[in-house]
C-alpha cells in the first residue's frame, strides 16, 4: 500500500487562463514521492494534450468526463455529478482540490457524498459578479455558501476576491488562505535581440509604439473595450499600433468592431501565442480591460517584464497596480479615461521608464509559481495532520 497521500485536482475544462494553467504545473510539480496526483477535467479543453502527455509520462493520472461542461445544464450536471462521486468513491482521495465555478461547486458535492474528509477549493475568480442578472448571482452565491460549509480550505488568489468572499458571507474566514496565482518568473523579462524583426513577424512598423493586451476574448475580459480604447489613442497618436493575444467567442466581434471603429488596420488578433514572453518584451504598454477577475496571470507577466501597465481596477488587479506609482488603475468602463493614461504613457518616455522600473520592482516571490506549489503542498500536509 501507498504511504503517499492521493490528491484528486478537479476543473471544469483545460482551456488557455490562468485557473487552468496553475492547475496544470501543480499537478506536475508537486512532489511525487508524498503525493499521488490525479488530474480531472471535463473534455474538449485546448490543453487537454498536455494532460495526457504527462498522464502518458506517469507523472500523474488524467481522467476526462463529457458531462463536465462549462455551461449550466442540468441533465448534463446531474450526470457529472454521479459520475464523480462514482469515480471519487472508487479513488478514495485524501484530498480533493477543486478549481474553477461548475467543478467548485459539483466536485466538492460529490467529494462530501463520497466521504472524502479533506476538501479545498480555489477561487481564481467568482462564478458570480456584479454584471450579471441579480437573481442568477443569488444562486451562485447561496451554491458557493453551502459549499463552503464542507470545505476545510478557501483558497484566494487575491486580497479583493478575500473580501468579496466576506462580503457575500461564503465561509468562515478562519479557513481562508492566500496563495497568488504564481507565474514562471525566471522567465521574465524576456530577451529578444531584434525587435524590429519580432514586431515584423506580424508586420507591425518595428518604429511605432506598440500597446498590448492578453487574454482570452470572453465577456469577462472585455475586448470591446480594448477597441474603443485603440481608436482613441490612433486618433491622437496615429502611428500607434495595437496587439490582442488571446482567442475566443467574442473575436469575430471584436474584429468587426474594429472595422467599424477603422482601427482594424492598427490592431492584430493573432490568437493565442506560445511567444507572449516576447511580445511583452517588444511593447510599449500593456493594458488589461477586465471587467471582475481573480489574478491575472497576464499582468503578473506584463509588469514583470518592466512594462507600464494601464487596467481596470477589477477585483485583484487592485492588489497589484497602485495607481500612479507602478501603473495606472480606471473604473471599470471607463475607455475615455483608459485611452487618456495609455495617450499619456505614448507621449512620454520617461513616464513609461519611471512606471515600468516600479511595476517589475513590484512582483515579488508571492508571486512565483513555484512558491505557489510549496505553499499549496504546506496547506496540504496541515489539514492532513503532517
Amino acid at each position: 500500500m501507498s504511504s503517499r497521500n492521493k490528491i484528486v485536482h478537479l476543473i471544469t475544462r483545460l482551456d488557455f487562463g490562468g485557473a487552468q494553467q496553475n492547475t496544470l504545473w501543480t499537478a506536475r510539480h508537486l512532489n511525487a514521492e508524498k503525493y499521488d496526483v490525479v488530474l480531472a477535467s471535463g473534455r474538449g479543453g485546448a490543453l487537454d494534450w498536455e494532460a495526457r502527455e504527462n498522464s502518458e509520462k506517469g507523472i500523474y493520472r488524467a481522467a476526462f468526463f463529457s458531462s463536465l461542461v462549462r455551461e449550466i445544464s442540468p441533465g448534463r450536471d446531474l450526470l457529472a455529478f454521479f459520475l464523480l462521486w462514482r469515480f471519487l468513491r472508487a479513488e478514495k482521495p485524501d484530498i480533493v482540490h477543486t478549481h474553477s465555478s461548475k467543478a467548485g461547486i459539483l466536485g466538492r458535492l460529490a467529494a462530501w457524498a463520497s466521504g472524502v474528509k479533506t476538501i479545498i477549493h480555489t477561487y481564481h475568480g467568482f462564478g458570480f459578479h456584479d454584471f450579471q442578472n441579480p437573481v442568477v448571482k443569488k444562486i451562485y452565491v447561496f451554491l458557493e455558501r453551502w459549499c463552503a460549509r464542507f470545505s476545510q480550505a478557501l483558497i484566494f488568489v487575491s486580497r479583493a476576491n478575500w473580501d468579496y468572499a466576506l462580503k457575500n458571507g461564503i465561509g468562515p474566514e478562519s479557513r481562508f488562505h492566500l496563495i497568488r496565482s504564481g507565474v514562471d518568473l525566471s522567465r521574465f523579462p524576456f530577451k529578444v535581440e531584434d525587435r524590429a524583426l519580432k514586431k515584423k513577424e506580424l508586420s507591425l512598423n518595428p518604429e511605432a509604439p506598440l500597446v498590448v493586451s492578453i487574454a482570452n476574448l470572453k465577456p469577462q475580459k472585455n475586448p470591446l473595450d480594448f477597441v474603443s480604447m485603440a481608436a482613441r489613442v490612433s486618433a491622437e497618436i496615429p502611428q500607434a499600433q495595437f496587439l490582442f493575444i488571446g482567442d475566443g467567442p467574442l473575436r469575430a466581434k471584436a474584429e468587426n468592431f474594429a472595422r467599424e471603429l477603422g482601427v482594424f488596420e492598427k490592431i492584430r488578433f493573432p490568437g493565442w501565442r506560445k511567444d507572449a514572453a516576447e511580445w511583452l518584451a517588444v511593447s510599449d504598454v500593456f493594458v488589461l480591460t477586465s471587467l471582475w477577475e481573480g489574478l491575472p496571470r497576464a499582468l503578473v507577466e506584463a509588469m514583470k517584464s518592466g512594462l507600464p501597465c494601464a487596467a481596470y481596477a477589477a477585483d485583484g488587479i487592485s492588489d497589484m497596480i497602485h495607481d500612479g506609482e507602478n501603473g495606472f488603475l480606471i473604473p471599470v468602463k471607463d475607455v475615455e479615461l483608459l485611452s487618456k493614461r495609455v495617450i499619456e504613457l505614448l507621449r512620454d518616455p520617461d513616464l513609461r521608464r519611471k512606471a515600468g522600473i516600479q511595476a517589475e520592482k513590484s512582483i515579488a516571490e508571492e508571486f512565483d509559481i513555484h512558491r505557489m506549489v510549496r505553499e499549496q503542498e504546506a496547506l496540504y500536509d496541515n489539514l492532513l495532520g503532517g
